[in-house]
């Protein structure tokens, strides 16, 4: 199918969604979620092959565990899909109303943005989640995934519209099957397209922002900091410290960067460079994390802007909160940071001072999650401030539209 019938049939659909009812939506979601579970042997099959692909081509350990499915990930997804459909529908909602001394009623009310297109490399659960979210706020998505998924694309999308028929309109959802670079540009520029999300690495971002000739909405990369200020508790400091890094090291909100304060480092970078060493954690740290360790290899200036998505971790030792705050604001992706510490006044500085999505307090960044936030689950993690920051859930993929009642108001 050519690019263009695809967003003359996602646009038709787009219009039909907006009139289909919450209990039609929730009903196709909940069919769906239960295809996922019936069909787990089918899905699993077509994953096995891109599995077996992305290794024979040398694909990383954490590309692989991105592109992985099994039974338990697969549970994730239905009950991602339930959540959803238990979720308050967006559209239709008032935000907001007021009458006119000339008599007429403005109200404002939450519509769908229309077509969405999502863009995203190696992560088959995007393809649900994607979907699940676009569905409920009564939008048409248009999927483009990597080569490296496309049979597990394929599969989920199959099961999708074998659920769903008759329950929402045809082509709701579309996956486009050319992964060349052709024709991800020519889905860049699909004038059907009210919204592009790409959801993936920086050279992903760069390619979408450069290319696109729609409205972008990142879901960006994600080099995340925690930061271990003087106050801390050690203990506390150790647990969240090895969840962030290492509980999956591959997804953008994993920690890449762990910050210390001069006057806790000798407490605590013993400790916690054993501990993640254990955890086969390569630790790369600048003259005073070195001092404390001779084993620690040296950090260069590019280790601290680098998103590893890898058991690597950049280490630095600073002298304040503020250095702290300065470090992350410079080498930071406004994804998600944390500082760990007992002193209320340090924590809300960091916290105001931190340009960030998300910002913790006593806690791993592994956290921002659109599932973990209570949305259900997300289209991506938008690091931008427009129009939505952070997990994109429901409300994220809508706009409003005013509806002006009157009895025969003219202007004069």
């Amino acid at each position: 199918m050519q690019i263009q019938e695809i967003g003359r049939n996602a646009r038709q659909a787009s219009l039909e969604l907006g009139l289909v009812s919450s209990t039609a939506k929730n009903d196709a979601l909940n069919a769906i979620a239960q295809a996922l579970r019936k069909n787990q042997d089918f899905i699993l099959e077509a994953n096995q092959k891109d599995m077996e692909a992305a290794k024979k081509k040398g694909s990383s350990t954490p590309f692989l565990d991105r592109l992985m499915l099994n039974s338990d990930r697969l549970e994730g997804m239905a009950v991602s899909l339930e959540e959803i459909a238990m979720l308050k529908d967006p559209i239709g909602e008032v935000t907001g109303g007021w009458k006119l001394a000339n008599g007429l009623r403005i109200n404002r009310v939450r519509v769908a943005l229309g077509v969405i297109g999502i863009i995203y490399e190696a992560r088959p659960n995007v393809t649900v989640e994607a979907f699940g979210l676009c569905l409920k706020a009564a939008n048409a998505s248009i999927l483009r995934g990597g080569s490296l998924s496309l049979h597990s694309n394929k599969a989920l999308i199959d099961v999708i519209n074998q659920a769903s028929e008759g329950k929402i309109p045809q082509n709701s959802v579309q996956l486009i099957t050319d992964t060349s670079h052709e024709v991800a540009e020519e889905f860049m520029s699909l004038k059907e397209l009210d919204i592009l999300i790409p959801r993936g690495g920086e050279e992903l971002i760069k390619l979408v922002t450069e290319k696109a000739k729609v409205p972008v909405l990142w879901a960006a990369a994600g080099n995340c900091h925690t930061y271990v200020d003087k106050d801390a508790c050690i203990e506390m400091a150790l647990k969240i410290v090895i969840n962030a890094k290492t509980q999956r090291p591959g997804v953008c909100n994993a920690m890449e960067t762990l910050l210390v304060h001069e006057d806790i480092a000798g407490q605590f970078l013993p400790k916690a460079i054993e501990a993640l060493k254990a955890k086969d954690v390569e630790i790369r740290g600048d003259s005073k994390v070195k001092a404390i360790d001779g084993s620690v290899k040296d950090a260069t200036e590019q280790d601290y802007y680098t998103e590893y998505e890898d058991l690597i971790l950049a280490v630095k030792v600073v002298s304040s909160n503020q250095e702290a705050i300065e470090h992350i604001n410079k080498y930071g992706t406004l994804h998600s940071e944390a500082i760990i510490t007992k002193n209320y006044f340090a924590a809300r500085k960091f916290t105001a001072g931190v340009d960030a999505a998300c910002v913790y307090v006593n806690a791993s960044t592994r956290f921002t999650d659109g599932f973990e936030f209570g949305f259900g689950g997300e289209i991506g993690i938008n690091t931008q401030k427009l129009h939505f920051r952070g997990p994109m859930g429901l409300e994220a993929l809508t706009s409003t539209k005013y509806i002006i009642e009157g009895n025969g108001q003219i202007r004069e």
